[in-house]
C-alpha cells in the first residue's frame, strides 16, 4: 500500500479557498451580476493583450517570444476548455475562460491590424 500524502490543517484560509469557485457561483447567479463579471473578464484581457502587443512592439527585440507566449496560452485555454466541457455544473468558469481567451486574442489582433 502506498503512503498516503500529508493531510495538512485545514485552516479558514484553505476552506474559503476551497469555497471560492461555489461562492463567486453562487454570487453570479443573478444574470446582470453575472454579465458584469463577464464583461470585466473580457474587457481586462483586452487590456492585457492590447498592451502586451504595444510593449512588445515597443522594445522590438522579443516579439517573437511573446507571440510564442501568447500562443502557448491560449492553446492552454483551448485545452482547458475541453476539460471544463465534461463537467456539467461549471458553466461560469467555461465562460470566464472562454471571454478571457477571446478577449486577449481580440486585443493583439488589433493591435495588430494598428501597425498595418
Amino acid at each position: 500500500m502506498p503512503p498516503s500524502p500529508p493531510r495538512y490543517q485545514q485552516t479558514r484560509f484553505q476552506q474559503r479557498v476551497a469555497q471560492a469557485g461555489s461562492l463567486l457561483e453562487s454570487w453570479a447567479g443573478n444574470p446582470w451580476r453575472r454579465l458584469s463579471l463577464l464583461t470585466i473578464v473580457l474587457l481586462s484581457a483586452f487590456a492585457i493583450g492590447g498592451g502586451l502587443a504595444a510593449i512588445t512592439g515597443a522594445l522590438s527585440y522579443i516579439d517573437q517570444l511573446a507571440a510564442l507566449i501568447c500562443v502557448a496560452a491560449i492553446e492552454l485555454a483551448v485545452r482547458l476548455r475541453r476539460r471544463l466541457l465534461q463537467r456539467p455544473g461549471d458553466q461560469l468558469g467555461l465562460q470566464l475562460l472562454d471571454m478571457a481567451r477571446i478577449g486577449l486574442l481580440y486585443g493583439l489582433v488589433l493591435d495588430g491590424f494598428k501597425l498595418l
